[in-house]
């Protein structure tokens, strides 16, 4: 049985975590902090990559541990990085997770299924009691 390889992923925030709703805070997008969580579990490290900065990134941050994810770093590729005019702006990581890819974010659950090559878990209806159905 071969490891899964931990990833390094940066995701963005305003249009991929949530709906876009700069400089406010769009709704969650669906499943998007449920993938996360996974990702997560599943040993990968999450880096926040946004364009945010200042107030509104702390708002981010914010929002996103009041739902459960706590990146790995902010804005950088490590959590000690500091910004000098010696160092890129670019961060290092494995994917980007980002709705300017050409073609858009794809949905949580196809994020998932892209990365870990599993099909979804999904949730048997349950029977409800009523006309038919005593």
């Amino acid at each position: 049985m071969n490891p899964i390889k931990t990833l390094i992923i940066a995701v963005d925030f305003d249009g991929t975590i949530v709906e876009d709703g700069y400089p406010g805070i769009g709704e969650a997008r669906l499943f998007a902090f449920e993938t996360l969580k996974r990702l997560q579990q599943d040993g990968h490290r999450l880096i926040l990559w946004t364009y945010r900065h200042g107030k509104k990134l702390d708002e981010a941050v914010a929002f996103c541990k009041k739902n459960g994810i706590e990146f790995y770093a902010v804005n950088k590729s490590f959590p000690e990085e500091t910004y000098n005019d010696d160092v890129s702006r670019k961060i290092n990581a494995d994917l980007f997770i980002d709705d300017r890819n050409i073609g858009g974010i794809l949905g949580w659950g196809e994020v998932y299924q892209l990365l870990t090559k599993e099909a979804p878990q999904l949730a048997k209806p349950k029977k409800k009691k009523g006309f038919f159905r005593f």
